[in-house]
């Protein structure tokens, strides 16, 4: 069994958290890496990751997250947000750092400019948030199989009112809206969920070959 496969299996949604327990910051530094290298929709990145580290703030998320202990008890909190209203700024700031890191004239990039624009600006606002929303999801999804491999616990979380997240952490102004958060940290002992053996779809019932 490879690693991976045996990480999967050993990862799960961690209920309740050891707040006696931190990640480490060399830990956190590889985990920032694996999220900052994730991949995305053109190589856009249209999202922020807010680590909430203010014990204040994140009292005040709890309510706001169904009263969920890990928002409180986890070592760290992250929320993905993305960012509303992705536009021409936006594309024209990646397109000059695609010419700075390669060493190329901007100039030559602006076929690929005006494609992205050509898909992306024309799209409503709605439909442009919703895009920008779903690029989180892969995100989170490095940040998952990174944390995995340090045996290092996170609990993705839908189960919060993102306009009351965005009230508290000011992101409506920063032009931003909060799409998933992830607690991360280490599984409490008396966290009884992490003896449950994993459900998922066999094999012949999730896969369709045609």
């Amino acid at each position: 069994m490879s690693n991976f496969i045996k990480n999967a299996n050993w990862r799960y949604a961690t209920k309740k958290f050891d707040s006696s327990k931190k990640v480490s910051d060399e830990d956190m530094k590889i985990l920032k890496e694996a999220v900052r290298l994730s991949a995305s929709s053109y190589g856009l990145q249209p999202y922020k990751i807010i680590f909430v580290e203010n014990p204040e703030l994140r009292a005040k998320l709890q309510p706001v997250a169904w009263g969920q202990s890990q928002i409180t008890e986890a070592s760290h909190l992250l929320v993905f947000a993305n960012i509303t209203n992705f536009g021409a700024t936006e594309i024209d700031a990646y397109i000059n750092s695609v010419a700075a890191t390669r060493g190329l004239p901007v100039d030559t990039l602006q076929g690929y400019s005006d494609f992205m624009k050509s898909k992306i600006t024309t799209l409503p606002a709605e439909q442009r948030n919703i895009w920008t929303s779903k690029q989180t999801y892969i995100a989170l999804s490095n940040l998952l199989n990174a944390a995995a491999e340090l045996n290092i616990d996170v609990t993705p979380m839908e189960g919060f009112e993102p306009e009351k997240v965005n009230e508290i952490l000011g992101l409506n102004e920063m032009g931003l809206n909060a799409s998933l958060i992830a607690t991360i940290g280490y599984r409490h002992a008396d966290d009884a969920t992490q003896s449950y053996p994993k459900v998922r779809k066999s094999e012949q019932e999730l896969f369709i070959n045609l």
